[in-house]
């Protein structure tokens, strides 16, 4: 296709959707100020177009119709001056508006001039130079102008200006490269007279959004647009970059050593595979594009559409645990992260990780001031601040050693529901290092909150499925127990009788003792069973950890070794006998089930401060941290084929009852340690003679004291 048709179809598609424009706001615009002038620069930049098309951009009738073009286009700038709420400084452009149309007026007067001036007059041959110096003129002092009219306007009115001066902005423009290579190149260039004719269908365009769209309404690209953009951008400066290296290797010639060209394009490609999908170039340019082209660093449309994304997969084969850590992680680019939650006595222990398997977290991973202080500060810590020495809250108090010492470590973020701390996030750093400012915390900080009631409806929810579990077990129990009873009445009933009437004495004996026993153990069944009611233990006495240890160490170890470890040791603790001995029975057990046939079982006995403290340790499969926290002391949940789920459970709750408490630690592959801890019988014995000398003594000796 020649130019002179290329300039012909491209001139009379900008007149069509300048046509098309004009008369679609003729039929839909209302009667807001300047309607008619804008109806007016359609109609005449779609004549220049036709007529271009129709005789040439280098007609007579094509200049005269530019002429008439460029004087609507003028009133047009005049009109958005002329509108209300301008700036007071706009006013003083209206005497250059005068100015450039007087200008614009001399084009067709030279033009004229020229065409009857004699052949060998001057003027012939400065026609050209002229006409092309006074659109020059106009195109620049238009220019000019709107770039005036568009900054001395209030920050709240150039919203409604921004899509008029566009369109302004882009013909002017365009016309000015064109007459500026016309008077460097003495004749009109026809690659830039084609574009003149195209970039007037998106001025048609601009001018029905900037006539059907509020002042308020504006052109807002998505954060992906616009890191999608400039990564276009990126790759296509690297690819003129490649195409003018390899143009300037073809013309060395001869010169440049085919191996240096071949080695230029290879090392090239590879330095573009490793840098372009790098994580960290990403994240330099996110943080770039974020902090130069948008007033807010997040796009909290798609940060939040990307939460509930998050949250709501349930699917993924992740805990809902895992996936509010993600769900946080994802608002900060952070590449990793923790969840820490409360524990029985206030501490912060670990319930799942994020891509963090690597960190050594300790069983008691906070401490309760750090729970204390969340609750009552809400406040998000920045790790690097309080390495650097700074916590205005006092946060270096509460933030652990083990964390200080991580260089990943990054923030701390509270998840807050009613005031009530339900768990803290531990943030990695994002691939692109940068500082947390404001808008870092107050998003998290909202987030955080959402999240926690996330968390606590889910464990409301987890609190109502067992309730409703339990519900239905103590009614089974019910049952179980009035047949047993019912069982045990009429076997004593049956002995009593069989003593009275028997006439074989051997069968009476014999059927005695079966019975009997038959009773008997019935009978202990309804004592166990009646166990899960609200007074489990019948008493409580000093007893002897060591002794119990190794009674059940005798009987558990005829299938398993099992050593007891500081045999000979004395501790003695206020407790239950049987009771003890059922959770030490359950624990081995446990033991032994997680470990290899040969891997003996460890018992330990020792005293610690106030309290006597039985160790079961095993060397077996060990748990994760979000089964021990999640799954371990929850009731009906069993990894034993057939298992009833509340082995566990019944464990904790006996020496809870026992006034003391069951800990565990877990590794993945390393195994097991539960500790019992009983109050010491000595310290038991302190505090009663304590309490009965406090009660005996004077109230001015307790005043002296």
């Amino acid at each position: 296709m020649s130019w002179v048709a290329a300039e012909f179809w491209s001139s009379l598609a900008g007149a069509f959707v300048c046509a098309v424009a004009g008369a679609w706001l003729y039929q839909r615009d209302d009667d807001r100020p300047g309607r008619d002038v804008t109806l007016a620069t359609l109609g005449a930049s779609a004549l220049w177009g036709v007529v271009t098309s129709a005789m040439g951009g280098d007609s007579a009738a094509a200049a005269l119709a530019e002429t008439v073009r460029n004087l609507a286009w003028l009133a047009f700038l005049h009109g958005l001056i002329s509108q209300g709420g301008r700036s007071p400084g706009i006013a003083g452009v209206r005497p250059m508006l005068v100015v450039l149309t007087c200008v614009e007026l001399l084009h067709p007067v030279v033009r004229l001039v020229a065409a009857n001036a004699p052949a060998a007059h001057p003027l012939q041959d400065t026609a050209f130079e002229m006409t092309v110096f006074f659109r020059m003129m106009v195109i620049t002092g238009g220019l000019v102008l709107v770039h005036n009219v568009y900054g001395l306007e209030r920050e709240l009115g150039r919203s409604a200006l921004r899509w008029s001066a566009s369109a302004l902005g882009a013909v002017w423009l365009c016309d000015l490269n064109f007459y500026v290579i016309a008077w460097l190149g003495d004749a009109q260039p026809e690659a830039m007279a084609v574009l003149r004719g195209l970039v007037l269908v998106p001025v048609g365009m601009m001018l029905v959004i900037a006539r059907t769209r509020s002042a308020e309404r504006r052109l807002r690209p998505s954060r992906a647009m616009a890191f999608q953009s400039l990564s276009l951008l990126v790759i296509g400066g690297y690819l003129v970059t490649m195409v003018g290296a390899a143009q300037s290797l073809a013309w060395l010639g001869d010169t440049a050593p085919p191996l240096a060209q071949v080695g230029f394009v290879f090392t090239s490609a590879v330095l573009a595979l490793i840098v372009l999908p790098s994580g960290r170039v990403r994240g330099w340019m996110k943080v770039t594009v974020t902090k130069h082209l948008f007033q807010h660093r997040y796009d909290y449309r798609a940060e939040w559409l990307r939460f509930t994304q998050t949250i709501g997969r349930g699917d993924s084969g992740t805990t809902l645990e895992e996936r509010t850590i993600q769900a946080i992680a994802d608002i900060t680019d952070s590449t990793a992260g923790l969840l820490l939650v409360p524990g029985d006595r206030g501490e912060l222990t670990l319930a799942a990780r994020w891509q963090w398997r690597t960190l050594d977290v300790p069983a008691e991973a906070m401490t309760g001031e750090a729970r204390q202080f969340f609750e009552r500060e809400g406040f998000i810590v920045d790790c690097d601040a309080v390495r650097r020495g700074i916590a205005p809250h006092g946060e270096a108090a509460i933030v652990p050693e083990w964390l200080l010492d991580e260089p990943r470590a990054w923030a701390l973020v509270p998840l807050l529901h009613f005031e009530r701390l339900v768990g803290v996030i531990v943030l990695a750093r994002p691939a692109h290092e940068r500082e947390l400012d404001w808008e870092d915390f107050d998003l998290l900080r909202v987030a955080g909150r959402q999240l926690a009631s996330y968390l606590a409806e889910h464990a409301g929810q987890e609190a109502l499925l067992d309730a409703s579990r339990f519900d239905e077990f103590n009614r089974r129990i019910a049952f179980v127990m009035h047949d047993v009873k019912n069982l045990a009445s009429q076997l004593t009933l049956l002995c009593r009788n069989a003593e009275r009437h028997g006439d074989n004495p051997a069968f009476r004996a014999d059927m005695q003792i079966t019975v009997r026993n038959a009773a008997e153990k019935l009978n202990g069944l309804i004592a166990k069973l009646s166990r899960y009611g609200a007074n489990p233990l019948e008493r409580m006495e000093e007893i002897d950890p060591v002794a119990i240890a190794a009674a059940v160490a005798a009987r558990q170890g005829q299938a398993h070794p099992i050593v007891v470890a500081d045999a000979a040791s004395r501790v003695r603790a206020i407790g239950n006998r049987e009771t003890l001995e059922q959770v030490l029975v359950h624990l081995v057990q446990n033991a032994i089930d997680a470990s290899e046939n040969d891997a003996p079982i460890t018992l330990v006995v020792r005293s610690e401060g106030l309290h006597a403290a039985i160790e079961v340790i095993d060397s077996g499969t060990g748990m994760s941290p979000d089964f021990v926290r999640n799954r371990l002391f929850k009731p009906f949940v069993s990894t034993k084929p057939g298992g009833f789920g509340i082995g566990a459970f019944e464990a904790r709750e006996l020496v809870r009852a026992m006034q003391g408490r069951l800990d565990v630690e877990s590794r993945e592959g390393l195994g097991s340690r539960f500790v019992i801890r009983l109050p010491l019988a000595e310290a038991a014995g302190l505090l009663e003679r304590f309490k009965e000398s406090s009660v005996a003594a004077d109230p001015a000796e307790k005043l002296i004291a």
